[in-house]
């Protein structure tokens, strides 16, 4: 059902036949019989380099990356499931699973990975702008979206919107504020603070629904406590730092202020 939507693409497709198919060598789904060991290629690791090189926020690829990174210790996940069992922690935290609507619930996932999935492309959009910049590449992002569409494993129907996009706006700053995708960003808002909430409270770990969350969030704001950072890097390293209210560099003796003011 979901593969006849907004979400329709190559990866929902395929994951809809896994989960199909059954374990010819014992009960149950084959799924169920793979060894939860993410193996990788170097490409998600290049990205993420390319990312930090080009002061690119990429969280959402981050966090996937990260987390097969953690796949990858199984002995130590194992210990540790041990140890904090014995420590007093329950698999299952909270009483999230109590009172859920399930219907509901498979809606607002539905919702969640929309969302998350606009703010995963808006990110690698970014970087690749970023990266036509630095080369002189002059990327049409509008037509990779549409030869994308043609043929690799992130092939889906929503880059259709995405090619518009930037046919309407070739300079579009990120997808978020893209009008048609702001407006369904803002309706599947509840809906994905439900699930990244409900799986927050049950010990589920969802890094990639939570970093683009956390995305969207930083993004949308036009303020941020980054203030505080910069007072904190002005401190230690006297780095300086720009005022709201007035141009220029200024730094401050924040230690004997500090101490002046007891």
């Amino acid at each position: 059902e979901w593969n006849r939507g907004e979400l329709e693409s190559f990866l929902v497709e395929i994951t809809s036949d896994i989960f199909r198919v059954k374990d010819d060598n014992g009960d149950g789904e084959l799924v169920d019989k793979i060894l939860d060991k993410t193996g990788m290629k170097g490409t998600g690791k290049w990205t993420v380099q390319q990312a930090a090189e080009l002061s690119v926020a990429a969280p959402t690829i981050a966090a996937s990356l990260d987390c097969r990174y953690l796949s990858g210790l199984k002995d130590e996940r194992e210990n540790a499931a041990k140890v904090l069992e014995e420590a007093g922690l329950k698999e299952e935290i909270g009483s999230a699973s109590h009172g859920v609507d399930k219907k509901r619930l498979i809606d607002d996932v539905r919702q969640a990975l929309y969302a998350s999935k606009i703010c995963s492309y808006a990110q690698g959009m970014n970087l690749l702008r970023a990266k036509s910049l630095e080369k002189g590449w002059n990327l049409d992002l509008g037509e990779m979206a549409r030869i994308w569409k043609g043929g690799c494993i992130i092939r889906a129907v929503f880059l259709d919107r995405i090619k518009k996009a930037y046919q309407r706006n070739p300079n579009l700053a990120n997808l978020v504020v893209d009008p048609d995708f702001a407006k369904e960003m803002v309706q599947r808002q509840a809906a994905w603070r439900r699930v990244v909430g409900l799986a927050i409270s049950a010990g589920i770990s969802t890094p990639g629904m939570c970093a683009s969350l956390a995305y969207f969030d930083t993004y949308r704001r036009a303020r941020l406590p980054a203030n505080l950072v910069q007072a904190q890097r002005d401190l230690f390293g006297a780095h300086t730092y720009e005022r709201t209210d007035r141009p220029g560099a200024y730094h401050t003796e924040w230690t004997k202020l500090a101490r002046k003011s007891n």
